[in-house]
């Protein structure tokens, strides 16, 4: 769980006397009528930007110098993408801190947000409210309120710095985002591959540090089928962690038939050696918790000897079976932590885990039948390729968010209508949550009398946890949210050809629309002949001279990604006003230090499963 990008250089941050700032609060009330003022200190570079920067180590002081005021009469807001986001000597973008997340302001809050360059990143248009999954709270509000007139920007001459441009190279962003990319090839048999998916790529790249995104692929043994997720965790990663441990052999387990389920509890009884249920697909970076093993084995356990004695010799829907095993987990996640355990470790794991959150959007492919539940606002989306060669999405999920107006219904009709007005507020579950279904997040499924029981006796490291100790406002008649996934069925086609899983990261920066083209086209091999489309922005001689000669060095180049999510993550980051990758834009935003990435993207994780056309063609020949 390491952020891979690349901290920027000396040059990039405002200077006094030759040294670097560090932005530490807004100015006493007292000082903020005539204009807006920031509390500067100076202060020593960190290793990791020195080393990044290549400053001299002994020209940086030995501590930290008296802190002084100074007056920044204009401030630019950022809301347009066409806008500067930020330049020489501009003051921080105060106005966007109230927007982080509150267990994500006293990191933020202590690094300055300065760049010498132009055009360091184009927010979407509803940044405000798609990045952060908690609303701020009221004191930080009001911090700071730009002002109207932002044309004309007055430099402050002591702190400006000559600026230095500073770029990574291809190799160093190559390495930034192949660090997690990962590739599985399904095996042929007997020359032939008779699975209906030829095989997957899946990549990650950090915003948050540690990132909070989980992804996880494996093939059921005891049954048919292939399993693929994604977990977007929020107020930490413990959640999203766990359940990408675990949802997909709660899944399992309720797909196995009754006399499979009979022999694994005959092996346990016995002490012999289990059936083995799945077969991990998983990169080198991805964590599994040897701690909490027994504990998450004990959980599954109960469940299916729960579901021995439910046996009603009726055949498993996948349907339904994909709904109880989200809905068990969760279960299980509270009642862990309601019930604690001896270990302090492990103690304090659980109600981690139960009091953090985490969204999930997974698939199982089965021959032609391929089902996606989803729980949260990740989506999946399938390629599709029309008869004259063009690409177009069809969506197979649905955000559960202020978004969905069918979600919106949901929300309100399980509550009293004394409580509709307050129920979604600024876009939020209870004016404070995105997502409306979500793993964990038992602040919002416990009564208000369980939540003090369990912090009371829970460890001193949860009481240390601000998220732990507020009770949401007009909290009257829990659980407001659900982890129940919305299940979609789709029975493949040979136009179908891969179908992309991913957390929000990529969906904010990108339209499904373009992700299918540019999906489509990499795995075609057409991307390279491509005519350059520069839609109505006037071109001139030498800047199409310059997208051709980009194109011909990707053509030529050695680092030319072999991961299909890599591709989209290179996109998703890097695209330009063309809709090409503009290596500059990019550099930028792999160099922001881990305190600033998060402030102009989220965690991006995408899975691309590739279908095999033949498999699914002749089993619809066959049914002709």
């Amino acid at each position: 769980m390491q952020h891979h990008g690349m901290c920027p250089p000396p040059s990039s941050l405002p200077t006094r006397d030759g040294l670097p700032l560090r932005f530490l609060g807004s100015a006493p009330e007292g000082l903020r009528s005539s204009g807006f003022y920031l509390r500067i200190a100076t202060c020593p570079i960190p290793a990791a930007l020195r080393e990044a920067g290549g400053c001299r180590r002994e020209a940086l002081p030995a501590a930290p110098r008296p802190l002084s005021w100074r007056r920044f009469p204009h401030a630019i807001p950022v809301r347009s993408s066409r806008l500067p986001l930020l330049s020489d000597a501009m003051p921080a973008p105060a106005h966007l801190f109230p927007l982080i997340r509150n267990c994500e302001m006293s990191r933020i809050g202590s690094t300055v947000c300065y760049c010498h360059h132009k055009h360091l990143c184009c927010l979407s248009s509803h940044f405000a409210h798609s990045h952060f999954r908690y609303a701020p709270q009221k004191k930080f509000a009001a911090l700071y309120r730009p002002k109207e007139n932002f044309n004309h920007f007055i430099h402050a001459r002591d702190y400006a710095s000559t600026p230095q441009r500073f770029y990574l190279t291809p190799p160093q962003v190559n390495s930034i985002l192949k660090a997690n990319e990962y590739s599985f090839k399904v095996p042929e048999f007997d020359g032939k591959n008779v699975s209906s998916v030829l095989g997957f790529d899946s990549n990650q790249l950090p915003a948050n540090a540690p990132i909070e995104d989980r992804r996880s692929a494996a093939t059921c043994l005891q049954t048919r089928g292939m399993l693929l997720g994604v977990f977007d965790g929020h107020a930490g990663c413990a959640c999203a962690q766990a359940v990408s441990e675990r949802l997909f052999y709660y899944i399992a387990v309720s797909l196995l038939p009754h006399e499979t389920l009979l022999e694994i509890e005959d092996a346990v009884e016995s002490g012999r050696a289990l059936l083995p249920i799945l077969q991990w697909h998983k990169h080198p970076n991805d964590y599994f918790s040897k701690e909490a093993s027994k504990l998450y084995f004990n959980s599954l356990r109960t469940y299916w000897q729960e579901l021995i004695d439910l046996n009603s010799g009726e055949t498993t829907d996948v349907k339904e079976a994909l709904i109880n095993a989200f809905k068990r987990l969760d279960n299980d996640i509270s009642l862990e932590a309601q019930v604690g355990d001896s270990n302090s470790f492990l103690n304090y794991l659980v109600l981690r885990v139960a009091f953090s959150g985490a969204t999930a959007c997974v698939a199982h492919v089965d021959g032609v039948d391929l089902h996606i539940a989803n729980t949260g606002d990740s989506r999946a989306m399938l390629g599709v390729q029309e008869e004259d060669g063009s690409w177009s999405a069809v969506n197979l999920s649905y955000d559960h968010n202020a978004q969905n107006k069918n979600e919106v219904e949901r929300v309100k009709t399980e509550h009293p209508k004394s409580e509709e007005k307050n129920l979604v507020k600024q876009d939020r579950l209870l004016g404070l949550l995105m997502p409306f279904r979500a793993f964990g997040d038992v602040k919002f499924k416990w009564s208000i009398e369980l939540q003090k029981r369990v912090i009371e006796s829970g460890p001193d490291q949860l009481n240390e946890n601000e998220y732990t100790k507020f009770i949401p406002p007009n909290f009257h008649t829990p659980p407001y949210l659900t982890a129940e996934p919305e299940v979609i069925y789709h029975r493949l086609r040979p136009q179908d050809k891969f179908l992309v899983l991913a957390t929000d990261g990529l969906w904010e920066t990108m339209h499904r629309q373009d992700v299918a083209r540019i999906v489509g086209e990499y795995l075609t091999g057409v991307h390279h002949q491509q005519p350059i489309a520069v839609g109505g922005y006037k071109v001139t001689l030498g800047q199409m001279h310059g997208l051709l000669t980009e194109r011909r060095a990707r053509i030529s180049s050695e680092f030319e990604d072999q991961n299909a999510a890599t591709h989209l993550i290179r996109h998703a980051v890097g695209h330009n006003e063309f809709g090409t990758v503009d290596h500059e834009r990019l550099s930028k935003m792999l160099s922001l230090p881990e305190e600033l990435a998060r402030m102009y993207r989220d965690d991006i994780t995408i899975i691309v499963v590739q279908f095999n056309s033949h498999v699914t063609g002749a089993c619809q020949d066959e049914e002709l």
